[in-house]
């Protein structure tokens, strides 16, 4: 008997915390853009949604509880999208601070980084004039980023994993170099998550491993001999390599994320006009390799979510 194929999963990540509002005008920071555009996201096909909180008024990336506030419950409302809140929110914060959102709201899903690691965005910021800046903030924000470090410690991951196990929440485990694997296997092997668990290979990203073809295929062989049967992936391109890294993917069995968290672009050099633009755009990819795109309620049975 042939094996059922399995559809395919699209997570859109609708803002994080890497582009400002100077980036890209249609970057949502504001509540009802966020809601906005994550229900029309929602409608394009994807079928998990990933969500930051910003300042309403100046888009600054938040974890603050009533940032989020305004715009969950209208998403929850509105479509059944699964939500995945992050647990990566701010570079600088601790991780109590960056896990609040979900303990808080005990989602379906949330994402967890899987290492500490240099993660810098600070060469965005020589491709603006001092007059450009639309916030105060974004500038100093997006040039400093070279000293950040982003911490994931095994203390921290465990710690995160501890608390939000009553809630009983699906990891999306972000994993940005080869060596995050081999830190979700040690974490699988005592017992911090249980299969099967869901990888999101992230590219591009700088202090973490190129968009290369031969890194993606790299990442691939490394989870099955780690992991076998027992994991789900998913891949995200970031910037430029967004969908040349989500077209190889697809094609090897991949699910996918995009979204203007991970690029602000729908092209060469043209900028996305909404999430759901680049939504549709990998829809189409999917559907045009002669694959299916999975609803909610298949995202839900492929995932194991509660």
């Amino acid at each position: 008997m042939a094996r059922k194929k399995q559809k395919t999963i699209i997570t859109c990540a609708v803002t994080g915390a890497i582009h400002t509002p100077t980036m890209s005008e249609a970057l949502p920071y504001t509540y009802d853009d966020i809601a906005q555009q994550a229900l029309d996201a929602s409608e394009a096909g994807a079928s998990i949604l990933h969500l930051h909180a910003r300042d309403n008024e100046t888009g600054a990336p938040s974890v603050a509880i009533k940032d989020f506030e305004p715009f969950l419950p209208r998403i929850k409302q509105a479509t059944d999208a699964v939500v995945n809140i992050s647990t990566g929110g701010s570079l600088t914060l601790s991780i109590q601070d960056r896990i609040n959102p979900a303990k808080t709201f005990s989602p379906e899903m949330c994402s967890m980084n899987m290492g500490s690691m240099n993660f810098s965005f600070h060469p965005l910021a020589n491709r603006y004039k001092d007059e450009d800046w639309k916030f105060d903030w974004e500038k100093e924000y997006v040039k400093n980023s070279d000293g950040n470090i982003f911490r994931n410690t095994f203390r921290d991951i465990q710690e995160a994993a501890e608390t939000l196990a009553p809630h009983d929440v699906k990891f999306e485990h972000e994993c940005y170099d080869v060596g995050h694997l081999y830190n979700l296997k040690f974490c699988v092997d005592i017992g911090l998550f249980k299969a099967p668990i869901f990888i999101q290979f992230i590219f591009g990203i700088l202090g973490g491993i190129g968009p290369e073809i031969e890194n993606l295929v790299f990442m691939k062989q490394t989870a099955d001999r780690l992991f076998g049967d027992d994991y789900r992936w998913s891949v995200l391109g970031a910037g430029a390599s967004q969908f040349q890294v989500a077209t190889q993917a697809v094609a090897m069995g991949a699910n996918v994320r995009v979204g203007l968290e991970d690029s602000i672009w729908i092209g060469r050099g043209t900028l996305a006009e909404s999430n759901a633009q680049q939504v549709r755009k990998v829809r189409t990819i999917i559907e045009g390799l002669g694959l299916d795109v999975a609803t909610p309620a298949e995202a839900r049975e492929i995932l194991s979510l509660k």
